[in-house]
Order: C-alpha cells, then structure tokens, then sequence
C-alpha cells in the first residue's frame, strides 16, 4: 500500500462499488466513509488486486469532470439542446466557469441523440450535491423551454411534450397527513401518499 500511493487519508476514493473518504489505512484494512455516513472496511488485498478511482488526485489541481446524459428527439436542433445543458450548468453552484462546461454527442440512437454534459469542480466530497443540483437545473431548463427528455426509454411520439408545465413546478404533495406514536410515548406527523 506504502509504494502504491494509490490514496492518502481525506481522499474521495471508489474501490470496487464502495465510495468514500479514506479515514484511516492500517497494515491490512482500509477504512472508508461513505456519503451516508457508513463505515467500510476494505481489505488490503481487495485494493491490491482491484483498480481504485481517486477522484480528489487531480481535482484539487486541474478539476474534476462530473458528466450527466439526457437523450433528446432529432426534432430539438442540436445548437439549442447544447445552450440549455450549459445554461443548466451555468445555474448550478460550485461548478468551475473556467474551464468552461462543454457538450459532447455521444450517440446518434434509433429515436434520439445522447448528449453529455460534463462541467469541472474541485471538491470531490460534493459530488452527490452537486449532480443532484445540476440534475434539477436540466429539468427545468428543459420544461422551461418546452423540451423533452427522452431517456431512459421511448415509446412514441406524444401528441404533446412530456414536460412539466411551471405553473405544476410548485404543486403541493397529494396525501392525507397521519399522526404516528414514537417509541417514547411522542408523536409525529407525517404526510402519507395516497
């Protein structure tokens, strides 16, 4: 592990489906803790002989690319498509401006084009946040625009757009709202859905 270097202690590493903060690394385990706050025990072994993603190696010195996918229909110009998604990005907080976010297609599919978005930061430990808060800013550039997003799965053409209309954005949960008893004798209130 010494000769590796592979991580070090505060990294943001992935070894085989567990991702994490390097805690601790001892002579045969190495600790991990995941973004749910949970403790992995790796063994050394399982580190030797598998491959590790550090992602905060290079991020603290050039940044790291986080990319996300959407799938859109052949009608939606490809110009349009690639201003929303940097539109997106450009709504997200805690993305770099430069190096600017950039748009590749990726595939030319049997129903749509798959267009990648990939922007740079440097913090490895907000990855989850940040996908999450860039995920909502394409949803609501793409509704806002009246554009739909194809994936994960197509099946015809609608006779109108699957998008969210903004008056919707606000909509409040449907559900009744139910008491339930705590094991100390308190209670909560909780919406269930109906």
């Amino acid at each position: 592990m010494t000769y590796r270097r592979a991580f070090k202690v505060g990294d943001r590493v992935k070894i085989d489906e567990y991702t994490g903060d390097v805690t601790d690394i001892r002579l045969q385990v190495t600790h991990l803790r995941t973004i749910k706050n949970e403790e992995v025990i790796v063994p050394n072994s399982t580190i030797l002989s598998g491959h590790i993603v550090n992602y905060s190696t290079f991020a603290r010195e050039r940044g790291l690319i986080l990319h996300t996918t959407v799938g859109i229909g052949y009608e939606v110009p490809w110009r349009q498509v690639e201003a929303m998604l940097k539109l997106a990005a450009e709504r997200t907080p805690g993305l770099f401006s430069e190096p600017q976010p950039f748009v590749l297609q990726k595939s030319l599919g049997d129903f749509a084009v798959t267009y990648e978005l990939n922007v740079y930061v440097d913090a490895p430990q907000g990855m989850a946040t940040i996908y999450s808060e860039l995920h909502k800013n394409v949803l609501d550039v793409f509704n806002e625009y009246g554009v739909q997003i194809m994936t994960p799965a197509y099946e015809g053409d609608p006779d109108q757009p699957k998008v969210v209309p903004k008056e919707m954005w606000y909509a409040q949960p449907r559900g009744r709202l139910r008491t339930r008893k705590r094991d100390d004798g308190g209670s909560v209130q909780g919406r269930s859905l109906v």
